[in-house]
């Protein structure tokens, strides 16, 4: 199993730039992020900066996240917003472009809170038709987009909280929409803290799991911190043919050393 490590929850204690380089110094040769600038559209001199970062450090980006406003105050995407519509449009041509100049094939699209005052389902058709817009601009990078269920606790606005919410939209994309780039992240994490059949999850859903991420229940911690046992998931994406990469988007036990949170793939 391949995996990579996501630099926005890992790695933290660095400044940005810095954190490939120590990806790559602790063994890995991909990394993930969340949108990593401030404005949807960053200058040319921020993006030529991180895709620097990336190349110094002679790792790859496996994956990274469209803009999704601010996580920490609650805020968990775009797709379905229309007060950020617009904006969403144009982060989806400077993400497609980042990715593209990168060799990332992944993108991963958050699809919203609730909006109080509008209708849900003008929310999800909106949603619908920015996840056709996404997956057009990835599908010049040859990249897939990939959405995914968040756990009710931590996101209790955010409607897809389910493994089957999440593939009625991208059925709905693919559909509508005539794309076949779009696609189910599999986050364990999240579909753990909703006391799914993990196991069940991948069978039924294998032929659509677009990215996998993982983290042990309920501290969101490195696997072994916690519920899950990941060896036999991870056993099982192998044997049902997945070729993806896996990432790690945990919070490290020492978060001034993200480093000493990886000795459980020793021990796997």
């Amino acid at each position: 199993m391949k995996f990579d490590v996501n630099c926005s929850i890992l790695f933290t204690e660095l400044p940005l730039l810095k954190r490939p380089a120590a990806a790559a110094a602790a063994g890995f040769d991909a990394v993930e992020f969340w949108w990593p600038f401030e404005d949807p559209v960053p200058g040319d001199h921020e993006a030529d900066a991180f895709l620097a970062a990336l190349g110094d450090a002679g790792i790859s980006l496996a994956g990274l996240n469209f803009a999704a406003g601010e996580i920490p105050a609650g805020e968990r995407g775009w797709l379905s917003q229309p007060a950020r519509a617009t904006a969403f449009r144009d982060n989806v041509q400077a993400c497609a472009g980042i990715a593209g100049r990168a060799g990332c094939t992944v993108l991963n699209a958050l699809y919203g809170n609730r909006v109080d005052g509008v209708p849900e389902s003008e929310q999800d058709d909106l949603a619908a038709e920015s996840l056709a817009l996404a997956a057009s601009a990835a599908a010049g990078i040859g990249a897939t987009v990939v959405i995914e269920a968040l756990n009710a606790p931590e996101s209790p606005r955010y409607p897809l909280v389910s493994a089957a919410a999440v593939i009625t939209v991208v059925d709905r994309v693919r559909a509508e929409a005539g794309v076949t780039n779009v696609a189910f992240l599999a986050d364990l994490y999240h579909l753990a803290r909703m006391n799914e059949d993990l196991a069940g999850v991948l069978d039924a859903y294998f032929d659509k799991i677009g990215h996998v991420q993982i983290a042990d229940v309920p501290g969101r911690g490195a696997p072994g911190t916690g519920k899950i046992e990941f060896g036999p998931l991870l056993g099982q994406l192998a044997g049902l043919g997945y070729r993806g990469r896996v990432g790690l988007e945990y919070k490290p036990t020492d978060p001034a050393d993200s480093s000493s949170s990886f000795g459980w793939l020793t021990r796997s």
